[in-house]
């Protein structure tokens, strides 16, 4: 495979180099010294960022943008061997990295790669994470899932001591990393499009533990059945956490406040640790800050540092996040798409100030619906009303007999109030004749829903 080396930057060539993902990996190698072009199909603000820093961008992808000063062709997964610039990569014989295999890559220029997986909380804890480095002055490389406000955006170019970076396993990307340390926040069915049931999706965890050298580190969930599956014989140390009490650093005396944010206790193999309070609400961050509170205590960071991390940190976009009001009707966006994302949203909402919770959800792929339906529907339960979107497709075709219908008629089977509208316009119509001032009203789904809630409160 070809290497990258910081000490000895090349001319790199990005396909989609427009990519939440792939413009954060082009800017860190920009400032690497790396001579960088690439090609989209349009301009956009990471683009013209990435233009200004000093990178080549033309807007088509075509044969004639590869010659012969490209050292390596870097390409995503949305990329098929009939693109005109991989096939003219191929012809030419000029080598190439896939997204995943470049930020392995380049993971082995730092001192500390750390991973963060699971299937759900990744963003938010590698959020949390890189709070607690910037306020212990690591001076850290991020990459995150989201817009992180500390860092204007979803990237932070830093020293080449630590690198944080989400870790995704959807195509069994994270096995082309190489990390130091490693979170793994639990593991659960999802992605069905690719694993074939949740027993396959725990082989890919455990493998990607496997990936650890034995001066590493594995952060795992003791609450989750499979950790010990996934962390046994390992050559490397293994650090456990627990909100059920379970692990070497435990939360105690849980408390929340009006908005749901929690106060709490560590223990450390049940020695008192430190006392900490969040500002972004529910129980679940609770179990992410614990994830986050083991990695800084394997860095060395004092746990005053790690509260000044927590003080700073309100959340990142579409993470429970406030959009505004309409009619005294409180609004918030949630990325949730998967039904344990949903019941920890839609618990964290039965401790914030409201009335009535009414959660507009748009269902996410077709593959996704049809695998989990009834539990989506036992999940969704928690709100008082429900309202359904269209299913939102992304890379997938409607050819598995599933519809956001199907979802209705489960949910009112098991009692609670489901209705349908097939466009927006009729949702934001119909929230606008039924909220109620002091209702709490989100909107759900990893898809474009967003734009509901962002039309209700103008």
């Amino acid at each position: 495979m070809y290497t990258i080396h910081f000490d000895q930057p090349n001319h790199l060539h990005f396909i989609g180099i427009g990519g939440i993902s792939m413009s954060g990996l082009a800017a860190i190698l920009l400032k690497e010294g790396f001579t960088i072009s690439g090609s989209d199909f349009k301009k956009s603000e990471l683009t013209e960022k990435l233009e200004k820093a000093g990178a080549r961008i033309v807007y088509s992808q075509t044969a004639d943008n590869i010659d012969d000063s490209i050292d390596a062709v870097i390409y995503t997964a949305a990329i098929h061997p009939d693109n005109p610039e991989f096939a003219a990569a191929v012809k030419k014989k000029i080598p190439m990295l896939s997204r995943a295999q470049l930020l392995g890559q380049m993971m082995k220029n730092y001192q500390i790669p750390i991973c963060v997986s699971g299937t759900h909380g990744k963003t938010t804890t590698t959020s949390m994470a890189a709070h607690i480095l910037m306020a212990a002055e690591m001076d850290p490389t991020i990459s995150v899932g989201g817009i992180l406000p500390l860092i204007k955006g979803n990237y932070r170019i830093g020293g080449r001591k630590a690198f944080l970076m989400e870790a995704c396993e959807y195509t069994n990307s994270f096995l082309s990393f190489f990390p130091k340390i490693s979170i793994i926040l639990d593991i659960d069915a999802d992605h069905l499009d690719f694993f074939k049931d949740l027993d396959d999706i725990r082989h890919s965890f455990r493998r990607f533990a496997e990936l650890l050298p034995a001066d590493g580190a594995l952060i795992i969930n003791a609450d989750d059945p499979a950790y010990k599956m996934i962390s046994r014989d390992l050559p490397c140390r293994v650090v456990t956490y627990s909100i059920l009490g379970n692990g070497d650093f435990t939360a105690d005396t849980v408390s929340y406040d009006k908005m749901g944010c929690a106060s709490f206790r560590v223990l450390h193999n049940g020695t008192e640790y430190g006392n900490f309070r969040l500002g972004v609400p529910g129980e679940h961050n609770v179990g992410n800050a614990l994830a986050a509170i083991a990695l800084a205590d394997l860095l060395g960071i004092r746990p005053g540092t790690i509260q000044e991390g927590f003080s700073s940190f309100h959340g990142t976009n579409r993470r429970f996040e406030y959009k505004g009001m309409m009619n005294g009707v409180t609004v918030i966006d949630d990325y949730a798409h998967h039904p344990t994302e949903i019941r920890a949203t839609l618990r964290t909402a039965a401790k914030y100030p409201h009335k009535k919770i009414w959660c507009i959800f748009q269902p996410h792929t077709y593959t996704r619906t049809k695998a989990l339906l009834h539990e989506f529907a036992e999940a969704l339960t928690l709100a008082d009303h429900v309202i359904l979107a269209d299913i939102y497709a992304a890379r997938e075709l409607d050819i598995y007999g599933i519809s956001s219908r199907d979802l209705q008629d489960e949910i009112q089977k098991l009692g609670t109030d489901c209705d349908y509208f097939p466009s927006f316009e009729e949702i934001e119509d119909f929230a606008r004749k039924n909220c109620r001032e002091g209702d709490l009203l989100i909107t759900m789904g990893a898809g474009n829903v967003v734009q509901i809630g962002e039309a209700l409160v103008k």
